[in-house]
């Protein structure tokens, strides 16, 4: 775990493995992330990190039960506040 105050505002690619967040936003245009709105990665939703590639890139989250993989710069436009 991190030393930041649980509920202060950082991007998801911030996150330590192991960290729960709720998404709180991310940009409204663009077709990477109208599909992840598609497949439930919605504000206000829980996300867990589960484990970040060996060079940073890709990040993998759990949410809603399954497995994504995220691309670094993807996970850094999305904010996110530790629950």
């Amino acid at each position: 775990m991190s030393s930041q105050p649980i509920n202060a505002r950082l991007t998801l690619a911030q996150l330590s493995a192991g960290d729960t967040a709720k998404v709180g936003e991310f940009p409204k245009a663009g077709i990477v992330f109208l599909r992840l709105r598609e497949m439930g990665l919605l504000a206000g939703t829980p996300i867990t990190l589960v484990r970040t590639a060996p060079m940073g890139d890709p990040l993998e989250i759990k949410i809603r039960g399954y497995r994504l993989s995220l691309r670094k710069s993807e996970a850094e436009q999305i904010l996110v506040e530790r629950i």
